[in-house]
């Protein structure tokens, strides 16, 4: 059964092959920003270069969170469970016991990508590690699953569809809400926006709840079960908080993007589908927040660096408003709620649409033949002619078709990056201008250096 969906083909743009030099941060980015080239490729990516695959083995990369329902549902779903990584010794005991069958188990994930026998990663690592480790799977000849968002930078996004298109690997996101978990709950709420039931021109709002606040913490020694040097990576080397890792990493800058990026990613997904920019982005980004503990005039190049310290305390936006603007004047806007979910309005109404599905007027006045034209949206325009699956099913039939997934790089790349758009615009406290053809800040040479950073050595990578 194909998974190739002839409605997600559009012009894909790459960044050229070129090294980063490693000298200065500032040398670093500029180096970074103009390496990248723009030519127009087929989206239509050739994954045919590998074998299909029946039963792919799989191993987990980072045990203390979702990861454990992702590796278990690809093993529910006809993968093989075979192994599984953690930085934390404890993780991966407490994986060991869910488990079908004994795995092998890796301190560190490289090991795993040197074996012949292990076809996929399942990677939910902190957000941090998330592009480094599809781009060393998918030039060890290995096929991802990686948890959302799938990127910390802008650029990041460009060096991994860049990688997934030299090597042909199947790399899937874990943005469920584009397949039928819930009971297609939010593809009906696509459908319905897409249907013209409320009008020609449809805006969003996105709601995400609020982002939490803590600290000062401490620092004390890491335990003997945590290799805290590798769970940093390609971050900044600083002392060892507990509330810096496992889950908290979300409300850290130098791990991830907050609420934006967390629930933003699933939420900026759909509304951009709807409005139909998943394959590319807003001229327009302006929005303001609240950071706990930075001052209003901040360098974050400069913390990057360590040249500026913080309070040792959750950093990411906490109340926050940002807008999004299109092309063709359609906008989304990215706040904490009161509800988490998508309000989509139009001239003719407006539905809300979460993980209970979508309500309002609009729905609840639908005809069997608006029900009807809403069925055939779903199969036919989201899905490609197929009746959707969960998102484990899609990637394991994918690995196996080598065909391209519903949650891609190509559509998540542009996803993530409105929610970066929103965190750069909110830092710097004023309206930015942005070429979606190209990838570009128009005529801000601050902002174009918040779409990298410099991984930390060793754990760099390039396109």
């Amino acid at each position: 059964m194909s998974c190739f969906h002839p409605c997600r083909q559009s012009s894909i743009r790459s960044v050229s092959d070129q090294h980063r030099p490693r000298a200065t941060r500032r040398r670093f980015l500029k180096t970074l920003t103009a390496s990248v080239s723009l030519p127009t490729v087929l989206a239509g990516v050739d994954l045919r270069g590998a074998e299909a695959n029946e039963r792919p083995t799989v191993v987990l990369v980072g045990a203390g969170g979702k990861g454990v329902n992702d590796a278990l549902a690809k093993e529910r779903d006809g993968g093989h469970l075979m192994g599984v990584c953690d930085v934390d010794a404890r993780h991966v005991a407490a994986f060991q016991k869910k488990a079908p069958r004994e795995l092998l188990e890796f301190s560190d994930y490289r090991h795993a990508l040197d074996r012949d026998d292990v076809d996929t990663l399942v990677v939910a690592t902190p957000d941090h590690w998330h592009a480094k480790m599809i781009i060393d799977a998918c030039r060890a000849g290995k096929d991802v699953f990686c948890e959302k968002p799938m990127t910390l930078t802008i650029d990041e996004g460009k060096i991994v569809r860049r990688v997934v298109e030299q090597t042909g690997r199947v790399v899937q996101i874990g943005t469920q809400q584009r397949s039928n978990r819930y009971g297609n709950a939010f593809l009906r709420g696509i459908a319905v926006a897409r249907s013209g039931l409320l009008g020609k021109k449809v805006n969003a709002v996105c709601g995400l709840g609020p982002g939490p606040t803590g600290g000062p913490f401490p620092t004390i020694r890491p335990p003997s079960h945590l290799n805290w040097d590798m769970w940093l990576g390609p971050a900044p080397k600083v002392p060892y908080s507990p509330e810096r890792c496992h889950h908290n990493f979300r409300w850290w800058l130098e791990y991830s993007g907050g609420k934006v990026t967390d629930w933003g990613v699933h939420h900026v997904d759909i509304a951009q589908w709807v409005l139909g920019y998943d394959m590319s982005g807003p001229i327009r980004i302006e929005g303001e927040g609240r950071f706990p503990v930075i001052p209003e005039k901040f360098d974050l190049d400069a913390f990057l660096d360590g040249k500026i310290t913080l309070p040792n305390a959750y950093n990411t936006v906490t109340t926050f408003r940002a807008k999004l603007t299109f092309s063709g004047g359609e906008t989304i806007e990215i706040t904490p709620g009161p509800r988490r979910g998508i309000l989509f309005e139009g001239e003719r109404g407006r539905i809300f649409v979460n993980r209970n599905g979508p309500n309002g007027k609009p729905v609840e006045q639908m005809t069997q033949a608006d029900k009807q034209e809403i069925d055939r949206i779903i199969v036919e325009d989201l899905w490609g002619g197929i009746p959707p699956k969960t998102i484990h099913e899609d990637f394991l039939d994918c690995v196996k078709t080598r065909q391209r997934p519903i949650a891609n790089v190509f559509t998540h790349h542009r996803s993530v990056t409105s929610c970066h758009l929103c965190n750069i615009a909110m830092l710097l406290g004023r309206p930015l201008k942005w070429n979606p053809e190209d990838e570009v800040f128009l005529g801000d040479d601050q902002a174009t250096t918040l779409m990298a950073r410099r991984p930390r050595e060793p754990y760099t990578f390039h396109a």
